[in-house]
């Protein structure tokens, strides 16, 4: 296993530790912080092991922060039907 691809599998056990512990924030904080973390991350497994690695490691982010994703789709969903009027 490469290194990249360990550290991803680290990050994917602190976010599901993350989301164990109660927020009063919907731990969105956290969520920045993995976001901020998981880019360059996904940026280094897909150097180290190619594309197909690299929308494999995407996706599981996506399955784990999916209300960022959620959210990200429906602003973009927003601001295009806000271009076609």
């Amino acid at each position: 296993m490469t290194p990249s691809l360990a550290l991803a599998c680290l990050w994917v056990v602190v976010a599901n530790v993350i989301a164990m512990f109660p927020s009063r924030h919907h731990h969105w904080p956290a969520a920045y912080v993995l976001i901020a973390v998981g880019i360059p991350l996904l940026g280094f497994v897909t150097y180290q092991n190619g594309p197909v690695w690299g929308m494999v490691v995407f996706a599981i982010g996506a399955s784990v922060l999916r209300w960022p994703v959620i959210y990200l789709g429906r602003w973009c969903a927003r601001q295009l039907r806000g271009k076609r009027s």
